[in-house]
């Protein structure tokens, strides 16, 4: 009779085991049955180009006039160019080049990020445009502004504001068009749009008809990449160097390009051309673009 209550003592320690296990195994299946998360899709991408034979020799001659005046092996050594020094050439890469001439010096940079995510969450191509969005907003712009001239999204803001109702949905085109003009402002530029050049004066060269305050302000690109931007940065007030630097940045799927180009001439009194220089830019930009998706 002493026993007992140690035999009875031993079967409850099996029952709760055994209770124990169960419950065990139930958690078991209901962790098997929760919803599993799908990761997201990779990037187009898995590599990148050779970044400094990524421009054609016959572009960089277009680019680059000067060299071409060079003996033959100055001109290898300059179309050869210089990679930037990356420490991943899987995720990062770039070439620059540049061109003395007696008149000015041009010089052009391409560099190329390819973007991974490591969150199976979020795809690459999401994070791409994040990094993108960076690029964009330290630019002083935004995706949701219309594409073109300043002109167009005047006039385009200017109906929205016919067609809303009230006086505070009026006033909103009002607002962001200051918020507009103190985004031109904010990449150094304090030449007039297009539609403001007619009147007053410059800094740059009166009267003629090149003078950079006909090259279009920094803006949104339309049909290039699956978003992309232009940054015009002019000769800073209060500088004395004509110097003129245009930036084209565009995405393609999980990669960010970055294309800049500019002239500083060899004279103060020369003002470079701000729309040749966004012209020759932006058609570099769609040669690569083109060369990505092949």
């Amino acid at each position: 009779m002493a026993y007992v209550p140690g035999v009875a003592l031993l079967a409850a320690l099996v029952v709760g085991c055994s209770a124990g296990a169960d419950g065990n195994a139930n958690g078991a299946d209901s962790k098997a049955g929760s919803p599993t998360v799908t990761p997201a899709p990779p990037g187009k991408y898995l590599t990148l180009p050779a970044p400094c034979r990524a421009v054609p020799r016959s572009t960089l001659k277009d680019l680059l006039p000067g060299a071409a005046e060079l003996p033959g092996d100055q001109q290898d050594k300059v179309f050869r160019g210089s990679a930037a020094v990356t420490y991943d050439t899987d995720r990062k890469v770039g070439c620059s080049w540049k061109s003395d001439a007696p008149s000015a010096t041009r010089s052009l940079s391409v560099d190329f990020e390819r973007v991974v995510s490591y969150d199976p969450a979020v795809s690459d191509d999401d994070r791409a445009d994040t990094v993108y969005a960076k690029k964009e907003k330290a630019a002083g712009l935004s995706s949701s502004a219309t594409p073109g001239p300043p002109d167009e999204k005047k006039d385009k803001k200017g109906e929205e504001s016919e067609t809303s109702e009230g006086s505070g949905k009026a006033e909103d085109p009002a607002d962001a068009d200051a918020d507009s003009d103190s985004d031109s402002d904010a990449t150094g530029s304090a030449e007039p749009s297009p539609s403001e050049s007619s009147g007053g004066s410059t800094d740059g060269a009166p009267g003629s008809s090149s003078s950079p305050e006909e090259a279009l302000p920094s803006r949104i690109l339309d049909n290039l990449g699956d978003a992309a931007f232009l940054q015009d940065l002019p000769k800073q007030a209060g500088s004395t160097a004509q110097h003129h630097t245009v930036s084209v940045v565009f995405r393609t799927s999980n990669v960010v390009v970055t294309v800049r180009y500019a002239e500083q001439p060899a004279l103060i009194t020369q003002v470079p051309d701000g729309r040749e220089l966004q012209e020759k830019a932006q058609a570099l930009a769609r040669k690569l673009a083109e060369t990505l998706s092949e």
